[in-house]
């Protein structure tokens, strides 16, 4: 149930962040969900693998290249989720941030 419950929040935080930022597009609810949905499972199988194939320069910039990939992952995923578009990567990386934080508060009081 907390699974549903942390993808509803993540989809959540994508539509927001559609609304402050006007270089992301998100058509919908359901375009939101299966984003979230795509975005959750690149964060669980692919996210750790870069992380440790960038190490060296993720320990250079002291961890900040860590946000890096989370923009790239975030584009990534607009790039073959229909009714979900990012338009450049300083978007990408604003709104991967803005989605991480408030996921990251959303799901503070689902635990």
């Amino acid at each position: 149930m907390k699974i549903f419950a942390r993808i509803l929040i993540t989809a959540l935080a994508l539509l927001i962040v559609a609304r402050l930022i006007p270089t992301i597009q998100v058509e919908g609810f359901y375009a939101a969900i299966i984003a979230a949905l795509v975005l959750g499972v690149l964060n669980l199988l692919v996210r750790p693998l870069l992380i440790i194939l960038t190490l060296p320069i993720t320990i250079v910039t002291l961890g900040f290249f860590i946000f890096v990939i989370n923009a790239l992952l975030f584009s990534f995923v607009a790039s073959f989720v229909e009714g979900f578009a990012v338009q450049g990567f300083l978007a990408a990386f604003i709104g991967s941030f803005v989605v991480s934080v408030i996921s990251t508060i959303g799901n503070r009081f689902i635990s």
